[in-house]
C-alpha cells in the first residue's frame, strides 16, 4: 500500500489542479466593478430633438481616452467629437454633432474602474422615433477571449506563486528552520518566487490589450505599455517586481548563508531574517491592496491595512500548509519532520485561521452591505463558496491537529525502539561488512591474476561477474573492485562495455533497494502516516479555494452591484430626460378628399403612472385643421398588456388633449392613432416609444 502513494498523491494533485482551472476557465470575462447608474438620454429614451451631448454616470471613478465613450448613428457612424470630459470621477460626457437625423442611436463604453477592472457597456438612445440600427449592443465585451483567459490564469498563477513563497519561508523560519537545507522545501519557495515573477511580468505586458483592444497581438505594443505605467496598476505590478527583487536576496540568504549556521547562531539571524521577511511580504500583499477592491469605497484606509492582513494569512496557512506536506513526503527517512515543527505550525495555522474569520467578516460586510447580496448578487454566491470551503478546510486541519497530538506521543518510543535495534544489529552489520570486503579483496585478486596469465577480456569478465555474485548487495568497496576489473580487462572490448552495463544495472538496483527500504522506514509510523493523509487532503482544498478566491477578486462585489439595479429601477421609475416630453410624428393618409396630414402626440413626463397626452393635427402645408374623430390606443406587447384606449377631449382647432392617463408598467409601447376625416375615410397609425 505504501508503494502506491506517491502515484496518489500526483494524481490527486493534477485533478485538483485540474478542478482549479476548469473553475477559472468558466468564470468568464472580469464583472464589471463599476455600474453605470445613470445616462442623459437615458436608456431607451425617445427625445424631440437631438440632444447637444451624451452624459454617463458610474457608481465609482473611473479612466477613460479618446476612444473610451463612442456614440453611433443608425448606420454604425460615429456622431460624437472623441473627447469624452470629466474630472477622472464617476461622471463624464461627450459632444455630439449637430444636426443629427431622426433614429435609433447607441452609446457604447469601454472604461477601468478605480479597482483596475474593464467596464464595458450599451444602450440605445431615440431621436424623434425609433428605428432599425446595424449596430449589436450585445457584442460590447470587456476582459473576453483569449487575453482574458491568459490574465485570469497569471491572476491565480500569482496568487499561488506569493502564498507559496510567503507561506514556504515563514514554515522554514517559524517552525524548522533545519527545513533550509532540505532540497525538496528550497525548491518549492523558489519555484514561488519564479511564479510570481513570471506571473507579474505576463499581467504587465496583457494589462494593456486587457483593458482596451483584448487581441493578443498588442501585448507587445510599446505605447499600450507605456499608457499601462501611467496606471495605478501598472505601478502596483513594476512596485511588484521590485519587491520580488528583495525577496530574491532574502531566499539567498535564507537557503545559504542561514542553512550554514549552527543552531546557536542560527538564533540570531533568524529575527533579522523574520523582520525582513515580514517587511517584504508585507510590501507584497500591499501591491494588490493598493490597486484593487481595497482601494476603493468605504473606508479605504481601513480596508487596505485589513487586506493585506488578510493575504499574510492565507499565505502563512496554506503556504506553510503546503510546504509541510512537502516535507512530509519528500524528506529523507533518517531526517524526518520532527514533531516540534509541526506543533508549531498548528499553532500559526490556528492564529492564521483566527486573523482570516476577522478580516474576512469586515470585508464581506464592506464588499456586501445587507444579508440578501449574499444569496442575490454573485459576488455573495461565491463567498458562500468560499465560507463552505474554509469550513471544509478547518474540519480537516483538526482531524490533523489530532494526528499531531499522537504524533508528539508516539515519537520517543519509537526512536528508542530504533536505537534498540540498531545496538542489536551493530555487531552483525559490522561482521557482514568485514566478510563482504574480504570477499571482494580476495575477488579482486583473482581477477587480476586471471587477466595476467590469460590475457584475455572474456576471463577477466567472468572473473568479474563471479565476484560480483559473490559480494551480493555490496558496500561500494564491491562496485569500486568491479570498476577495477573493468580497467584491468582492457578497455574498448565487447566484454569491458558489458560488464559496465551491468554495473550500472546494479547501482540502479541498489538504489531503488535504497529508496523502497527509505519508504517503509518513513511509512512504519502510523501516526506520521495518517498525518501526512490529512495535511494532503488539506491541500487539496486549500488549491480549489485559492481558485474561488481568485474569481472572487474579478467579480463585481455585492454593494456595488445591488446600488447599480436600485438606480437602473430608480431611472426606470423617474421622469424622462430633460425634454419632459415623449414627442411623436406620426404622418397619416386616410385615402379621402383632405386625408393626408400628419398627427402630434405629446406625453408629458412619459412615466409610469398618470399623464398628460396632447394631439395636433395639421395638414401637409403645416396648418392645424378639425377632423371628426380622433383615439389613441396604448399597447405593451412585449408584456401582453393592453391595447388600453385613450379619448382626448377638442380643445381648440387642431388641438386634443387628455389629463391622467396611466401607463401601468415601462416598457417599449406601441401608440396607435385612429384618425377619420370623414364619415367613410378612416385609417390607423402607429410609432414605438420608450415610456417609464
Amino acid at each position: 500500500m505504501t508503494q502506491t502513494i506517491a502515484p496518489r498523491v500526483r494524481t490527486l494533485v493534477l485533478l485538483l489542479l485540474a478542478a482549479a482551472c476548469a473553475l477559472l476557465a468558466g468564470a468568464g470575462p472580469a464583472s464589471a466593478h463599476a455600474a453605470l447608474t445613470g445616462s442623459d438620454p437615458r436608456q431607451g429614451a425617445v427625445v424631440d430633438k437631438a440632444p447637444a451631448q451624451v452624459s454617463l454616470t458610474f457608481s465609482e471613478s473611473v479612466s477613460m481616452d479618446d476612444d473610451s465613450l463612442r456614440v453611433l448613428d443608425p448606420k454604425g457612424k460615429r456622431v460624437d467629437d472623441g473627447k469624452p470630459s470629466g474630472t477622472g470621477g464617476t461622471a463624464y460626457s461627450v459632444k455630439l454633432h449637430t444636426g443629427l437625423p431622426d433614429g435609433t442611436y447607441t452609446v457604447t463604453y469601454q472604461v477601468v474602474s478605480a479597482d483596475s477592472h474593464p467596464v464595458a457597456g450599451a444602450y440605445t438612445f431615440s431621436i424623434g422615433a425609433p428605428s432599425e440600427t446595424s449596430v449589436s449592443v450585445s457584442a460590447t465585451e470587456a476582459g473576453g477571449g483569449a487575453v482574458g483567459w491568459l490574465y485570469g490564469l497569471g491572476r491565480y498563477v500569482s496568487y499561488a506563486g506569493f502564498t507559496v513563497l510567503v507561506g514556504g519561508a515563514a514554515f522554514v523560519l517559524a517552525c524548522w528552520p533545519r527545513g533550509s537545507g532540505v532540497r525538496a522545501v528550497q525548491r518549492l519557495v523558489v519555484s514561488g518566487w519564479l511564479a510570481l515573477t513570471a506571473a507579474t511580468l505576463l499581467l504587465l505586458l496583457l494589462r494593456g490589450s486587457y483593458t482596451s483592444s483584448g487581441k493578443l497581438g498588442d501585448v507587445f505594443d510599446l505605447n499600450l505599455l507605456g499608457d499601462v505605467l501611467q496606471t495605478k496598476t501598472g505601478a502596483s505590478l513594476v512596485s511588484r517586481l521590485l519587491l520580488l527583487a528583495a525577496a530574491s536576496l532574502f531566499v539567498a540568504v535564507l537557503f545559504g548563508a542561514y542553512d550554514k549556521r549552527e543552531d546557536d547562531e542560527k538564533r540570531d539571524l533568524t529575527f533579522g531574517l523574520a523582520v525582513g521577511g515580514a517587511v517584504v511580504a508585507a510590501g507584497l500583499a500591499a501591491t494588490w491592496a493598493m490597486s484593487e477592491h481595497a482601494s476603493v469605497g468605504l473606508q479605504t484606509g481601513i480596508a487596505m491595512p485589513v487586506d493585506v492582513v488578510h493575504l499574510l494569512a492565507m499565505a502563512a496557512w496554506l503556504g506553510g500548509l503546503t510546504a509541510l506536506l512537502v516535507a512530509l513526503y519528500r524528506t529523507p527517512a533518517d531526517t524526518p519532520v520532527p514533531a516540534l515543527a509541526v506543533r508549531r505550525f498548528s499553532r500559526v495555522a490556528f492564529t492564521s485561521v483566527v486573523a482570516l474569520v476577522v478580516t474576512g467578516t469586515y470585508q464581506s460586510w464592506r464588499q456586501l452591505g445587507s444579508w440578501t447580496a449574499f444569496t442575490d448578487t454573485r459576488y455573495g454566491q461565491l463567498l458562500l463558496g468560499k465560507i463552505g470551503l474554509v469550513a471544509v478546510l478547518v474540519g480537516i486541519a483538526y482531524l490533523s491537529r489530532r494526528w499531531t497530538a499522537q504524533l508528539t506521543e508516539a515519537v520517543p518510543t519509537i526512536a528508542r525502539q530504533r536505537e534498540k535495534g540498531q545496538d542489536r544489529t551493530s555487531s552483525v552489520t559490522t561482521a557482514e561488512k568485514t566478510k563482504s570486503a574480504g570477499k571482494a579483496t580476495g575477488a579482486s585478486e583473482a581477477a587480476g591474476k586471471t587477466a595476467g596469465t590469460a590475457g584475455t577480456s572474456k576471463t577477466a569478465g567472468r572473473t568479474a561477474e563471479d565476484s560480483e555474485k559473490a559480494t551480493g548487495t555490496a558496500s561500494e568497496k564491491a562496485t569500486g573492485t568491479a570498476k577495477a576489473v573493468e580497467g584491468t580487462s582492457g578497455a574498448g572490448t565487447p566484454d569491458s562495455s558489458g560488464t559496465s552495463r551491468r554495473a550500472a544495472q546494479l547501482a540502479r538496483q541498489r538504489a531503488a533497494v535504497d529508496a523502497a527500504r527509505q519508504k517503509r522506514q518513513r511509512d512504519a509510523d502510523p501516526h506520521r502516516f495518517g498525518l501526512r493523509r490529512s495535511v494532503l487532503a488539506e491541500a487539496g482544498v486549500a488549491v480549489v479555494l485559492l481558485a474561488v478566491t481568485t474569481v472572487l477578486t474579478q467579480t463585481e462585489p455585492g454593494r456595488a452591484e445591488e446600488e447599480a439595479k436600485t438606480a437602473n429601477s430608480s431611472s426606470a421609475s423617474t421622469s424622462a430626460p430633460s425634454t419632459g416630453a415623449v414627442t411623436l410624428d406620426i404622418p397619416f393618409d386616410t385615402g379621402g378628399q383632405n386625408g393626408e396630414g400628419v398627427v402630434r402626440v405629446e406625453l408629458d413626463p412619459a412615466r409610469v403612472g398618470a399623464n398628460d397626452m396632447h394631439l395636433y393635427v395639421e395638414g401637409p402645408s403645416g396648418n392645424a385643421f378639425d377632423i371628426p374623430e380622433v383615439k389613441v390606443a396604448f399597447t405593451l406587447k412585449a408584456k401582453d398588456i393592453g391595447p388600453l384606449p385613450v379619448v382626448p377631449d377638442h380643445i381648440t382647432t387642431g388641438h386634443w388633449s387628455a389629463s391622467g392617463v396611466q401607463v401601468p408598467m415601462a416598457g417599449d409601447w406601441e401608440v396607435a392613432v385612429t384618425v377619420r376625416t370623414s364619415d367613410i375615410d378612416q385609417v390607423t397609425v402607429s410609432k414605438n416609444a420608450q415610456i417609464g
